[in-house]
């Protein structure tokens, strides 16, 4: 089969490839969310009443707020970040980052050593991730239910929640056509080498390839929030208010249960509060503002928490990098950011396992993430369309060892968080093994050199020179680490000694208190978490109905 796109048409003189036709044929209309109200729209102090409050529209929150709306609640859903769609996406990462990300994409563990990608918009991190689906891998809930007592998270119960999810946002294994270059070095040198890949799923519908996943879908390609769930819960009648931050939880004078929620409305040019209150009384809460946002807002409330169970076990699936030097175009930054990936070494008993996928590169993060300064530097840039890069994500949690890291506040009335990521012996054990395992697989396919993301960084020009990666000195801020995937910090557990929510993730001791994101999960995954946050509040989303 051939290693070129059929799909794509690229331009030699200008080193740019496009849509045969521009895309026009695959673009989807916007749909809109039928009673979004903005910011700039409200006008004076708002105190509404619901069945159910939402706090938080992305994979979790819509999700909810769909099957809860569905169901005949009357839904209102309340989201920190404003509300952009495709004419908003102007695919520049400087217009990009400020919009959609937290803090500007610059939010980082509190020693700045593993800089946090994590969405900030309506529809959440499903707005700017890069489509990769997974369904929660077996070995992980026999993990939860054998450690944590979970028994009902079986394959069996989850498989009719993700069989609806794929459905509903076109959720399909891409085809090896689809495999852009980048992703390409991945599953060419695996298989020169015997390990184990497989092409990935997305939730994509008429892609049109152009790379820009991160920075908000131009086509309405992507299945996001925004489209599909959150449309669907307003149209039974669910009211979404945008540029809401929700400050606290308040709870009644037993604090048996939460009775509202306050939020400062943000104006959406300043990102800063406007002086306007948005108020919702509601008879449930659920908390789906992701495994930082939704701890961070339960301890600004000063919500029950005898044990000191918020913000534990916090997992990020620590992202190591490798960009490796081709003699050929590899424009890292074109094409579906990923279409492979590799679980070869996830299962290493008695130490860290981890998995490779690739990820693109485009300018700013490139000028950011390669390693140099000065003449150096400038080479690396220069070398972008040649430079492919691997990363490895470590599956933290699986050890009984791991305690992972914490969600806290600062010291600034609570406005801001502070989140601490110890990474320990196992994980550097990991990371060394990981980039040794991403340098064999890019010179498999090819690579002049390879390098790493230390500091000073290293370069590596055959398998010859891997004891360099051993040598090398890791620790904060020694080597570069990224994570795009926050898990734990409120886990799901039968004892409330060591959870935060129940089995059906309700709050310990809060009798309408449910937590439904990515926090509940008490370990890491395993893989990227966008469609077992769903599966699983629709599971959750079912329960909470029928009650």
């Amino acid at each position: 089969m051939s290693d070129r796109n059929p799909r794509v048409e690229r331009s030699e003189s200008r080193g740019l490839w496009r849509p045969p036709d521009g895309g026009r044929s695959n673009h989807q209309a916007d749909r809109p969310i039928a009673g979004l109200v903005r910011g700039a729209e409200i006008a004076s102090d708002v105190t509404l009443d619901a069945d159910v409050c939402v706090i938080g529209s992305g994979p979790g929150g819509a999700v909810t707020a769909s099957r809860l709306a569905d169901a005949g609640a009357k839904v209102v859903v309340l989201e920190e970040g404003g509300y952009h769609t495709r004419k908003d996406f102007k695919m520049r990462e400087d217009i990009a980052y400020p919009e959609l990300y937290q803090e500007h994409a610059n939010r980082a563990t509190e020693d700045l050593s593993i800089s946090i990608l994590q969405g900030r918009s309506v529809g959440g991190g499903t707005t700017v991730n890069w489509t990769t689906s997974f369904r929660t891998p077996e070995a992980t809930l026999a993990l939860w239910r054998e450690r944590f007592g979970l028994s009902g998270m079986t394959p069996a119960a989850l498989a009719p929640h993700f069989d609806e999810v794929e459905k509903r946002l076109s959720i399909h294994q891409v085809t090896l056509d689809e495999v852009n270059e980048n992703n390409r070095v991945l599953w060419d040198g695996a298989r020169k080498l015997g390990l184990s890949v497989d092409l990935l799923h997305r939730n994509t519908n008429g892609c049109v390839h152009s790379g820009y996943c991160g920075m908000g879908c131009p086509v309405n390609a992507k299945q996001s929030m925004f489209l599909t769930y959150l449309p669907d819960a307003a149209e039974k009648g669910a009211r979404l208010y945008a540029d809401c931050r929700v400050l606290r939880l308040i709870p009644d004078a037993k604090g048996e249960q939460i009775v509202s929620a306050e939020a400062e409305v943000l104006d959406a040019a300043t990102d800063r509060p406007n002086g306007k209150r948005v108020t919702v009384r509601a008879k449930r809460f659920v908390v789906s503002g992701g495994a930082i946002n939704t701890p961070a807002l339960l301890l600004r409330s000063k919500l029950p928490d005898p044990h000191g169970r918020l913000g534990k076990r916090t997992w990020l699936h620590p992202v190591v990098a490798m960009p490796a030097l081709f003699e050929k175009r590899i424009d890292a930054f074109y094409g579906a950011p990923q279409s492979v990936s590799s679980h070869h070494f996830i299962e290493r008993p008695g130490k860290v396992g981890f998995f490779l996928e690739a990820a693109p590169l485009h300018p700013m993060l490139g000028a950011l993430a390669l390693p140099g300064f000065g003449a150096g530097h400038r080479r690396a840039m220069d070398d972008l369309p040649k430079t492919a890069t691997l990363i490895a994500l470590l599956r933290d949690g699986f050890l009984e060892s791991e305690e992972g890291g914490t969600v806290g506040l600062k010291a600034d009335g609570g406005r801001r968080v502070a989140i601490r990521y110890p990474l320990q012996e196992v994980h550097h054990e990991a990371m060394r093994e990981a980039m040794k395992a991403l340098a064999r697989i890019a010179f498999a396919a090819g690579a002049r050199s390879v390098a790493t993301l230390h500091e000073p960084g290293l370069t590596l020009s055959s398998e010859k020179d891997l004891s360099k990666i051993d040598e090398a000195p890791l620790g904060p801020n020694r080597i570069a680490v990224f994570t795009a995937h926050q898990m734990g910090g409120c886990a799901m557990g039968n004892d409330a000694r060591t959870s935060v929510v129940d089995a059906r993730l309700r709050h310990h001791h809060l009798r309408n208190l449910w937590v439904v994101d990515g926090s509940v999960f008490p370990t890491s995954l395993g893989v990227n978490p966008q469609e077992s946050i769903m599966g699983v509040a629709s599971w959750a989303a079912a329960q909470l109905a029928a009650s």
